[in-house]
């Protein structure tokens, strides 16, 4: 049941964030990520794969059936993007509260896959 609320919290997170960026690039810009050069269709992509990855968490979470793949999926894009930033740090951003904010998301999926693979076969889809 925990698994199912945090892939539920961190999948309306990415919702929230990947409509932010599709629906409003200039201020996601302005706000988040600033760096040069300003990018529509990269906002645009990063928002589009944002929702995608919180609507497969939404769904596995509402519905039970998928989680393990969905939290493995999402946790490797999470864990990728936090990479990027390490990789590119130098490059601009906020690191001060992206990288503590990208680190919880990845510890917390981490978490809930743990908790979901310990459950019993039987109960995961329930």
């Amino acid at each position: 049941m925990v698994a199912r609320i945090i892939a539920g919290v961190i999948g309306l997170f990415y919702v929230v964030t990947g409509t932010w960026s599709f629906l409003f690039p200039a201020y996601f810009y302005s706000a988040v990520a600033s760096f040069s050069p300003y990018n529509l269709h990269l906002l645009h992509d990063a928002g589009a794969f944002q929702i995608g990855l919180g609507a497969v968490l939404v769904t596995a979470a509402l519905s039970s059936k998928g989680l393990v793949p969905a939290l493995v999926g999402v946790l490797a894009g999470s864990l990728l993007h936090l990479a990027a930033h390490l990789l590119d740090i130098r490059l601009g951003g906020h690191p001060t509260t992206d990288l503590p904010v990208l680190t919880l998301i990845v510890v917390v999926l981490a978490m809930a896959l743990y908790m979901e693979l310990r459950r019993p076969r039987a109960h995961r889809q329930q």
